[in-house]
């Protein structure tokens, strides 16, 4: 029940990876000025496109009815 084409299965890891590693490591460098320190809690955020791309689906692409993968189903 894949509804993710590789591209996007491909940034969605890539995107989650570098958003947890923006919450992981973001704290112990000055990437950010500390008067915007509380936005590294956001990276954590980062989760959601990883899982999703690692299981290759997308609930709000299944709640809207649409994806990217193609499929050569001749019934269709």
């Amino acid at each position: 029940m894949c509804n993710l084409g590789i591209f996007s299965q491909v940034s969605r890891i890539i995107i989650g990876l570098l958003l947890i590693a923006l919450a992981w490591f973001g704290p112990q460098t000055d990437v950010l000025p500390f008067d915007l320190m509380y936005l590294w809690r956001l990276g954590w955020l980062g989760l959601i496109p990883l899982i999703s791309g690692i299981a290759a689906f997308c609930p709000v692409y299944a709640v809207l009815g649409f994806g990217h993968k193609t499929t050569n189903d001749p019934k269709k």
